[in-house]
């Protein structure tokens, strides 16, 4: 699907409106596109097709790339996907082209990052601005991983007191999930910031004062959410590690008790199977009161026996 917005000049706050064809200035959204489209893009616009091919790949890594005076950034944005009634976030690639007139960003699916400038919740943003476009888009990424995360947090706190009332394996699956995403999330950041470095390095993009201070902060952030990832996967790592104890333990006291069950039961069975052998005369066995002199007999052996492993905490 293909939308072309631009943003209406001397307007304050800024307002995008979508028009139907490509401008000067003008924003190109492509949301799991066609073949036709990418290709009429390509040719219309002068850009190179494997520049618009490159984030429809799922594995593609965040870059950036330069060609004719073409820039080509691609980034990984959060986003939710759900396989059999399982809820994941994971990271998609976002491709971001910029050429002398116009800015394309290429997704396979539709981003909510990009419905925030759709619908005016971005300030100060305009689509003939590409540069200060680009770093506006790596700061609502950073912000929606920080989003994300906090969404993460509520989870793990909400695992833990379950872990405190009962431990099923739907908790497990659930921490599992977890660490999952953080570590899509911590990757994924990692790799941005790798690009957003380079951009701050190497320059590649025409840049002002204010453009400059701009990309600082949205490194600021980016890193904030990198380390919130790893906080929340170490305290994760350790919950799964506490859990796994616990279960342990647990087993442990069962089997315990379990053998001490065994062994005192084991008494008056002992005692039954000499007295029902009838191959000598046993002491007590011609008595007319002998059934109950030795299930008396066995009781108290086991109950003495009982008494003893409790007192050495062996139950």
């Amino acid at each position: 699907m293909m939308q072309v917005y631009r943003t209406k000049k001397d307007t304050e706050p800024a307002v995008t409106e979508c028009v139907e064809t490509p401008c000067d200035g003008c924003w190109i959204r492509l949301s799991y596109p066609s073949d036709a489209e990418l290709t009429t893009v390509a040719e219309r616009q002068n850009l190179p097709l494997e520049f618009l091919k490159a984030a429809l790949d799922e594995e593609e890594r965040p870059r950036i790339d330069a060609e004719d005076g073409k820039v080509l950034v691609v980034l990984d944005v959060p986003m939710v996907t759900e396989f059999e009634g399982i809820r994941t976030l994971t990271a998609l690639p976002l491709g971001i082209i910029i050429a002398d007139n116009l800015i394309v960003t290429v997704c396979n699916r539709q981003t909510p990052i990009l419905d925030d400038f759709v619908a005016g919740k971005v300030r100060h943003f305009h689509t003939a601005k590409k540069t200060r476009f680009l770093f506006q888009i790596f700061y609502r990424n950073a912000s929606s991983y920080l989003q994300h995360l906090r969404q993460i947090e509520k989870s793990i706190s909400r695992i833990e007191v379950e872990l405190h009332r009962s431990m099923k394996n739907e908790e497990l699956f659930q921490m599992m999930e977890l660490e999952k995403s953080l570590i899509y999330f911590s990757t994924s950041l990692k790799s941005n910031e790798g690009v957003l470095e380079r951009i701050l390095r190497t320059k590649p993009l025409k840049m002002y004062d204010d453009d400059a201070e701009f990309l600082e902060d949205v490194i600021i952030e980016n890193k904030q959410a990198m380390e919130m990832s790893q906080i929340y996967l170490h305290i994760l790592n350790g919950m799964t590690q506490a859990f796994a104890t616990i279960v342990s333990n647990n087993l442990n006291v069962v089997m315990k008790f379990l053998a001490s069950i065994t062994i005192i039961i084991a008494i008056p069975t002992m005692i039954a199977s000499f007295y029902g052998m009838n191959v000598a005369d046993i002491p007590i066995s011609q008595s007319p009161l002998a059934f109950e002199t030795i299930f008396l007999f066995s009781v108290m052996v086991s109950v003495i026996l009982g008494l003893f492993m409790w007192r050495k905490q062996l139950f």
